[in-house]
């Protein structure tokens, strides 16, 4: 059943980074579009800007969770190098454990924020107007995924640590 479940994670971190792939790509499109509108016809495009900025907010919280599962996410390792293999993993450990931990901070405030936009209707003023609650709505959504993927590698260096001899 938990194997199961992990699939099923992995096949929705996996799509939703698909997801934010194609809208990046659309991105560099709208962009694009945009310059030869403006500096060539005369002609901006008035929602580019906010498409942009909506879209790369998006791209971030889509992707993050399979950064995470890849270990794609920066890291400043020379610290890290310089200890033992048990060391590491342990560090590794409780770094992931503060990272589950402000991940679900971000998602509790995240979805508060959220619904408190939904129940008063609030819009972003600009061109053109949208509704701030579908837009912040990925913010808990994605720091949820990335929770749930911090604990899995919780997991994972729990067990590689209970696994390796104490170092003497």
């Amino acid at each position: 059943m938990r194997m199961k479940l992990a699939a099923i994670f992995d096949n929705i971190i996996r799509y939703l980074y698909v997801l934010a792939g194609i809208l990046a790509v659309c991105v560099m499109f709208t962009v694009c579009t945009d310059v030869v509108m403006r500096y060539f016809l005369h002609r901006p495009l008035e929602w580019s800007v906010r498409f942009t900025e909506i879209s790369l907010l998006y791209v971030t919280f889509l992707g993050t969770a399979w950064v995470l599962k890849k270990d794609g996410h920066v890291r400043v390792d020379a610290v890290l190098t310089q200890l033992s293999p048990r060391a590491q993993t342990l560090l590794n450990l409780v770094t992931s454990i503060i990272g589950a931990v402000i991940c679900l901070l971000i998602t509790w405030y995240g979805a508060k924020v959220t619904v408190d936009h939904f129940l008063r209707g609030s819009f972003f003023v600009g061109i053109p107007e949208w509704p701030s609650a579908p837009v912040i709505a990925i913010v808990p959504i994605g720091s949820f995924l990335l929770f749930i993927q911090f604990l899995r590698r919780s997991a994972g260096f729990m067990a590689s640590w209970k696994q390796m001899k104490p170092e003497n």
